[in-house]
């Protein structure tokens, strides 16, 4: 038996990103975030859902470029710091030792500690309440080499160690169960 509750978003786990900004060093800030998602695959689209007061807000909205920076059990206190913090009276990145590189195709930092960055350009703000939403489109991901398979190419996330956030708290990714479609395969 269930009981109603009232409405709310419980739809857990979730990643817990870092999110970069800014547009030279001097204003470079890092955000925690970890209402984001995908959006569309072709084209590539993402989003995520900012609080208007938060000091990043200003900074993603006046350069309408971002990163994704996925996070692991070795960023999570970064991870964690930087979602607690306010980047108007620290400098993220040096507090936490983290080393920002400019991105590839956005102004953005990409956090050289992440295993994956997704850089970002936005196309869309849409306010929703709380939080306002950045409908971007997905210029290009920035993988760790060491996670890529030499001879398939592909990239090994499972092997990352990357975390999740669950209604207040940090988890590892615990072991796989399958691969998609492994309900439906057919057994040798």
């Amino acid at each position: 038996m269930k009981e109603v509750w009232k409405p709310g978003t419980m739809i857990y786990p979730l990643p817990a990103a870092l999110i970069g900004c800014g547009s030279s060093e001097d204003d470079y800030n890092l955000l925690t975030v970890s209402w984001l998602g995908t959006i569309c695959t072709n084209p590539a689209m993402c989003y995520i859902s900012v609080r208007p007061e938060r000091h990043s807000y200003d900074i993603i909205r006046r350069n309408m470029e971002f990163t994704i920076n996925l996070t692991t059990e070795a960023l999570a206190e970064a991870t964690d710091w930087c979602g607690v913090r306010s980047g108007k009276d620290y400098n993220k990145f040096s507090e936490m030792g983290l080393t920002p590189v400019k991105g590839s195709m956005v102004s953005a930092p990409i956090v050289a500690e992440s295993p994956l960055s997704i850089e970002c350009r936005v196309k869309e703000i849409v306010k929703l309440g709380t939080h306002d939403m950045f409908i971007a489109d997905v210029l290009c991901t920035d993988a760790e080499k060491s996670l890529i398979d030499p001879e398939t190419g592909a990239f090994d996330l499972g092997a990352a160690g990357l975390i999740a956030y669950s209604h207040g708290t940090y988890y590892k990714l615990g072991e796989p169960i399958g691969k998609f479609g492994w309900s439906v395969k057919k057994k040798k």
